[in-house]
């Protein structure tokens, strides 16, 4: 997925509120004074505004010692400022000297709380912010730097026998004090406590089961962390283990799993695999296998065999067994002996996702979260491969629709949709002041910036903004204010220590990272909680280094990535269809509605970011806001983003569209369903409408933007970079938007990536199989010859598509009745790859444009890629090796010549969770600190010393998914 190497996945736009609401939410809670209260205090002085001879500021105190009561901040002008009015403290000044008394309301600064004053006042030439606060006479040092604390003892994957003891061990260290304690925990309870290194300890009650430990490390100032979790497993005894658990083969034919030992035994075990149940027309071999204690963890292959003898489909159980241990299972189920090459491969292809051995998936309470990928150190759009995506989620519902359509097996693809609603749709609880939604004011303007160093963005509350013309319709359909729609970005892991609204410890855990402009890469974000709480980050948690205001309130605030919600409802079409067809619609009928749900809300990525009228909308103040539908651009945006108070009293919440839309990331299919398929029709009263309407609208974007060589440009904006800005002279137009040619960021330039072009074109092409629809044929017939002119398929696995793509020149404007040859729109291919998911997306897109069309050559191409990519297997799945050169990046400095690195504005000083110090001086890796305990990071510290870039072979789960669907979707088109 190299699109996403140095590129920002999406960007939320910036938090709205009002100043009532801030104020409102930022006054703090009286509690009693604390006698010899010990100060521990850092303040967060930042210049909001300023004009001629004045100036504005807020001043934001945090209290990380005892409770103080009555307090009185104090520090010096350095450059002769003056203050002239106040507020939410008692100002008073002499010479430089200010002092800022605690308002009467609200005397008393608890312990871990804090408050944040303003004043306006005047300057000179100079502005040098104050440098030496202190409460009560307590120079304000900064926050306690917590521990670190990383787990060495047990290693992650580890098995051992109930009753014998669990070495526990870890390392701690902590910069300004002393590591006074580690704790030892299973699923959140102690279970040992060291007080001094080596910190060590045992587990000797452990139950039987799945378990997560972690390593909690306390200083001598209470300053606290946690390490990441590692995952054991306890055994009643030894056991035998096998994978995968199922097996499906064809009639006649072969397959194999694996059998391996849970622990290293102390003498050889011999195991004898056998038919425990079911049919004899299933065999197995060899029928006993050997292990010693230096091949204990080596998987041994077990052959299936299946009677060639044309009877009934059979299933079998096979046991691999030894005296004294415990046993595995496995089950194995014939399939069709017509069944295709391509059927057997995906059945293949998903029982290694689903292997537990494999590790695509985490488990709670009984459902999975698939991991962004199998490996931890990954940085492309999520930075760590442990996070995960919406994008993940709809094609987890991809595998298990195409499961149910082999097998007509509809659990998984439920379960599928309950681990989504559970984990990726915030609950209520997670978005708990929708109610306070004003339509007529959706969100506080903030201009975007193409330079991160022009963040944080100030709002502005005079710019006229449009209103929202959906909320009501929605809340009328379906009775509540809350958005039934993915977050983009989860930490299954809980990797950095969020937790749920700064508790912590809750995983998996709502997080963003993207949202400063264009030019912010994944190598330049700085991870924040999508609740935050203050809790962690500075003394606004992470608010103020994306937006500038009089103070802020605590706030939840997601982001929804429309591709991959609208990849949910295309998924949910072809569900619906399949079920259909085997007479079990009325099994998923439930999921489908959600599906339909999921599609209304998507409707607010058709909208302009802050409603303004669509085309020719240049300049903040002067676009006109917009009334009705003529916000609405009717395409797929880069996002949609809502969010609002924490506290429930707070009397705010916002929303926002986008006014800018990626090739991409449309999905004319996902329109045609929500537009004219019965069960998916959306319940509000213009869904429908608006979905027809889009349909057409993205389809004559693409028109708009096909090149003359059938490559699809970028995009097109209704707010020129992101500020309502004026485009250069002669930029062509679509309905009054702007072309773009790399909508939404530059680093690196957002349509060079081959990827996009075959992910939006697999949709076309499936609109096209299954409707006929003319335009998108006559898009792919201009489309598949170009592609199809840069790409070699030869033998053995050897296989080249395209990567990188050059743009240049501009498409015609638009013209709806008369559209234009875009003879000056140019692409050409830069260089060639073998990444296995973007040749799984290519291969969708030929298959079904060839089982439409009878194309020959679309059709070969698309089984020869399929069959290249089977001779990549690896025992997790399909993957070939990539050489990572740009984490070169891991410990760039921000460069203020460039823009690039990790910027933090001046004066801002923060906490990650685990104590790592957020400021001018950071890098990717330092606040991310985690990466130097991965398994893998000795390869990129040594690229970092001058060595080589590192290789990885990694598998991700959409690509992973990909290809198994492929599969699938040759099975159903050809098979």
């Amino acid at each position: 997925m190299r699109y996403r190497t140095r590129a920002g996945r999406l960007r939320t736009g910036p938090l709205a509120l009002t100043a009532a609401a801030a104020t409102a939410a930022g006054m703090m809670p009286v509690i009693a004074p604390t006698a010899y209260a010990a100060v521990t205090c850092t303040v967060n002085y930042q210049v909001t505004r300023e004009w001629n001879n004045g100036f504005g500021a807020s001043v934001a105190i945090r209290n990380q010692g005892d409770a103080v009561s009555n307090w009185r901040l104090t520090w010096t002008f350095p450059d002769g400022q003056r203050v002239q009015q106040g507020w939410n403290g008692t100002f008073s000044q002499d010479g430089a000297a200010v002092t800022v008394a605690a308002p009467t309301w609200s005397p008393n600064l608890p312990s871990d709380g804090q408050v944040t004053l303003g004043f306006n006042g005047t300057k000179g030439a100079t502005n040098t912010p104050p440098t030496d606060f202190a409460i009560n006479g307590t120079p304000c040092t900064g926050p306690n730097a917590v521990p670190t604390v990383s787990l060495t003892s047990p290693s992650a994957g580890s098995s051992y026998l109930t009753g014998a003891p669990i070495p526990l061990a870890a390392t701690a260290a902590d910069t300004d004090g002393t590591v006074t304690k580690v704790e030892f925990l299973s699923d959140g309870a102690v279970i040992a406590t060291d007080t001094t290194a080596p910190f060590e300890g045992l587990w000797n009650s452990a139950a039987l089961g799945d378990h997560s430990i972690t390593a909690r490390a306390t200083d001598d100032k209470g300053g606290v962390s946690t390490s990441a979790p590692v995952g054991v497993k306890v055994l009643a005894g030894q056991a035998v283990l096998a994978s995968p658990a199922s097996l499906s083969l064809r009639q006649g034919r072969t397959g194999t799993f694996g059998v391996s030992l849970a622990t290293q035994p102390t003498s050889p075990v011999t195991v004898a695999v056998s038919r425990s149940a079911g049919s004899s027309d299933l065999t197995a071999g060899p029928a006993t296998l050997t292990f010693t204690s230096a091949n204990w963890n080596t998987k041994q292959n077990v052959t299936v065999t299946s009677a060639n003898n044309g009877g009934d489909l059979a299933t079998a159980t096979f046991t691999a067994s030894a005296a004294g241990l415990t046993a595995a299972a496995v089950e194995v189920k014939e399939i069709s002996s017509s069944a295709s090459d391509f059927e057997q491969a995906f059945l293949d292809q998903y029982a290694k996702i689903h292997d537990p051995a494999s590790g695509y998936f985490r488990t709670f309470s009984g459902l999975k979260v698939p991991y962004h990928s199998v490996e931890t150190l990954m940085v492309e759009a999520p930075d760590h491969g442990h996070q995960t995506t919406s994008e993940a989620f709809s094609y987890y519902l991809w595998l298990e629709a195409s499961y149910g359509r082999i097998t007509g097996d509809w659990s998984s693809f439920k379960s599928a949709w309950a681990s989504m609603e559970k984990f990726i749709i915030p609950a209520k609880a997670d978005q708990p002041t929708n109610d306070k939604y004003d339509a007529s004011k959706p969100a506080t303007y903030a201009p975007e910036h193409p330079r991160m160093d022009a963040y944080p963005s100030q709002l502005d509350s005079n710019v006229p903004v449009g209103r929202d013309p959906i909320a009501a319709e929605l809340r009328s359909a379906y009775g509540n204010s809350d958005i039934y729609g993915m977050h983009w970005l989860l930490d299954v892991d809980n990797t950095y220590g969020f937790g749920r609204c700064g508790d912590g410890t809750t995983a998996p855990a709502y997080i963003n990272t993207y949202q400063r402009g264009s030019s912010e890469s994944v190598w330049e974000t700085i991870p924040q909680p999508s609740c935050d709480t203050f809790k962690h980050g500075g003394p606004n948690g992470f608010l103020d280094l994306f937006t500038k205001d009089a103070q802020y309130a605590k706030q939840w605030k997601y982001t929804n990535a429309p591709d991959a919600d609208a990849r949910a409802v295309q998924v949910a079409l072809l569900a619906q269809q399949w079920a259909t067809a085997q007479g079990k619609a009325s099994e998923i009928s439930s999921e489908i509605g959600k599906a339909a749900k999921m599609g209304d809300y998507l409707r607010y990525a058709m909208f302009d970011k802050y409603f303004k009228k669509i085309g020719n909308c240049v300049g903040p103040s002067s676009c006109p806001a917009g009334s009705g539908k003529d916000s609405a651009h009717y395409l797929m945006s880069w996002y949609y983003a809502w969010g609002g108070a924490t506290d429930t009293s707070a009397g705010w919440a916002w929303r926002i569209g986008d006014g800018a839309s990626h090739q991409g990331y449309q999905n004319p299919l996902a329109a045609y369903a929500l537009s004219q398929v019965p069960a998916l029709k959306p319940k509000s009263a213009t869904g429908q409408q608006d979905w027809a309407t889009s349909m057409t609208r993205q389809l004559e974007l693409l028109q708009w933007l096909q090149s003359a060589d059938g490559g699809i440009a970028g995009g097109v904006t209704n707010t020129w970079e992101g500020q309502y800005g004026t485009p250069p002279s002669g930029t062509p137009t679509f309905y009054g938007m702007f072309y773009d040619a790399h909508p939404v960021w530059r680093d690196p330039p957002s349509n060079r990536w081959f990827g996009f072009q075959v992910w939006q074109m697999e949709r076309t092409a499936s609109l096209y199989q299954m409707t006929g629809n003319a335009t998108a044929k006559k898009i792919l017939d201009k489309w598949v010859p170009w592609a199809l002119a840069n790409t070699t398929i030869g033998t053995g696995g050897d296989f080249q598509i395209p990567s990188d793509m050059n743009w240049t020149g501009a498409p015609d404007t638009w013209n709806a009745s008369n559209p234009g040859s875009n003879a000056n729109l140019r692409v050409s291919v830069l260089n060639h790859s073998q990444d296995v998911g973007v040749a799984a997306s290519y291969a969708k897109t030929l298959l079904n444009y060839a089982a439409k069309s009878g194309n020959a050559q679309a059709r070969t191409a698309g089984e020869g890629l399929l069959e290249a990519m089977l001779a990549h297997q690896t025992d997790k799945g399909i993957a070939t090796p990539e050489t990572r050169s740009d984490y070169n990046r891991f410990d760039d400095a921000y460069n203020s010549s460039t823009g690039e690195g990790t910027y933090v504005p001046p004066g801002w000083t923060g906490k990650m969770p685990n104590g790592d110090t957020i400021n001018q001086s950071s890098t990717f890796l330092s606040i991310r600190s985690f990466y130097r305990n991965d398994p893998q990071w000795s390869k990129v510290q040594s690229y970092l010393d001058g060595g080589p870039a590192p290789t990885f072979t990694y598998h991700r789960f959409w690509a992973q998914a990909e290809i198994a669907t492929a599969f699938s979707l040759h099975a159903e088109l050809f098979g």
